[in-house]
Order: structure tokens, then sequence, then C-alpha cells
């Protein structure tokens, strides 16, 4: 995986992250129809030869994120084997597609997941059902391939070029699971959109010292998830009248208050030209 970003000096950047996907399949699954479904990118190789290899690019946004796909469509026929396994070693993501009215294509899936296992063992994979349009002539029943999706630790998608559904979501999908992955989720965390529960968290939190939430004309669980809200956010201290407050000052300022008032109350000995000194207990 290769993050592109753009530097001083350099231009620009058109895209934030680039992976390559590889589609494989059996003969007549659809995988043509699957890239030529994607309006934007690019449908030239980067390589002088392509014999066997269909390539685009997409790029998609996830997250606020923009992800370059490269696409390669390896042939399913049996000749183009050995082109697979030299496209599959630099891949991030592999799609294995299917015909929904095809049954033996789906029977040809275990084969591939074990080409994969040999030549590209631990790459992030999902099951795509193509033709969905063409339902009416199912030959593999939905909940037969979710089975087998989730049985291999795949997600499954049922898509359908023609009506343009579940296309890019699977892509998007696929780049999620590789990107969480290779730990890049951590880059586009602080930009997430916020849900309104969060929205209002935050803004209570950001205003009030954690120790003060207690004391909010608020229900229980309320308070409590904005407990764990602060806690989860690392929001201990906040600006309040001009102080800073947290946990930690909080338990200090406590501390330091008992021993004042542990220091204030301890009785003071008597001057020494007292009568009590005199004083014996028998």
């Amino acid at each position: 995986m290769r993050a592109k970003m753009g530097t001083p000096g350099s231009p620009v950047k058109s895209y934030d992250y680039l992976l390559k996907f590889l589609l494989v399949g059996d003969s007549d699954v659809g995988k043509g129809e699957i890239l030529d479904s994607l309006q934007d990118g690019s449908a030239e190789s980067p390589y002088a030869y392509s014999s066997g290899i269909d390539y685009k690019t997409t790029t998609i946004l996830l997250d606020g994120r923009r992800v370059k796909l490269e696409l390669w469509d390896t042939s399913g026929q049996g000749r183009f084997c050995t082109i697979f396994r030299s496209y599959s070693r630099g891949a991030q993501g592999i799609l294995l597609v299917y015909d929904i009215t095809n049954r033996w294509s789906f029977d040809g899936i275990d084969r591939w997941i074990r080409e994969i296992d040999e030549h590209a063992p631990g790459v992030p994979r999902i099951l795509v059902g193509n033709r969905l349009h063409l339902a009416f002539k199912r030959q593999v029943p939905t909940e037969q391939a979710r089975a087998d999706a989730e049985k291999n630790g795949m997600t499954f998608f049922e898509v359908s070029p023609l009506c343009n559904f579940n296309v890019i979501e699977s892509f998007t999908e696929l780049s999620r699971i590789v990107l969480m992955r290779h730990g890049m989720e951590k880059f586009w965390r602080p930009n997430r959109v916020f849900s309104l529960q969060d929205l209002c968290c935050r803004a209570i939190v950001s205003c009030t010292p954690v120790h003060l939430i207690d004391k909010l004309p608020l229900p229980v669980a309320i308070k409590s998830h904005l407990k764990s809200f602060s806690m989860a956010n690392g929001m201990n201290a906040v600006m309040m009248h001009g102080r800073s407050y947290s946990l930690a000052n909080a338990a200090g300022g406590s501390k330091g208050n008992s021993l004042k008032r542990s220091k204030s109350i301890r009785p003071q000995s008597p001057p020494q030209n007292c009568a009590r000194n005199n004083c014996k207990i028998s």
C-alpha cells in the first residue's frame, strides 16, 4: 500500500492513498462489466503488455480521504493462471466474483480461494455475486453465498453494474478493510463526521469539568455516558472561568485542602509555662 501525499516543490496529488485490487473469478462472470461501470479513471494499462489483463483506475472517497484504486481484471481462463500468480504479489485486496445465474462459477470460488491462499496469503478479500439484475434466473441462493463467505471470513456483496448497485460500495468496503488492517484508520479518525450524539457530548464535556458532571440536572444514564465519552476522548481537562480543571487536579486539590484542613485543626502544644505541664495523671 502506498500513501501519496503532496510535498513542497512537487505537484499536488489527486489522491491520498493508492491501492491495488484484483478481480478474480471464472470466465464470463462479468468482471469486465464491473470495470466498465466505473465512469472515472483511466483504462490504459501502465505496462506495455496487457494480454489477459484488463485495467481500470477509479477514485473513491472514504471518510474524507481520496483513495485511488488500481483495478486489475485477471482472466479466468486456465492459460492465464501464471499471470494471476505474478500480479497477486503486489495486491492489497482481492474481489472474488461469480455470476449468480451460473452455478458453475460459484462452485469455482473454492478453487480461486486455494490459489489465493497459495500465492497471496493473508490478502483481504470479499465475495461478490454479479448480475443481480438477472435475479429471475438465479441459480445461487443469497443465503448460501453469504454462509460460504462467512465460513471463509469474507464480506459478501451482490452487485449489478447495469443498475449501478453496490459496485462502489463493495470497493469502498474492501478499501476500508485494507486501510484498517494497515493501521491507517488513525490518520482519518480526527476528520470523521461525528454523530449528533457525539456532538452533544463534546459540547457538554468541553465546558464542564468531569468531576462536576454528576451535578448536572440530567438522567443518570446520560451522565454516565458523558463520563465515558470524556475518558475515551481524552477530554479530562477543560477550561472554566480561566482555570484548567482535571481529575488529577481535582484529586490533588482535594488532597491539598485536606492537608490544609488537617494542619489547621491540629492542636497546638501548650506553652512551656502552662500549669498543665506540671499536671500528672495518677
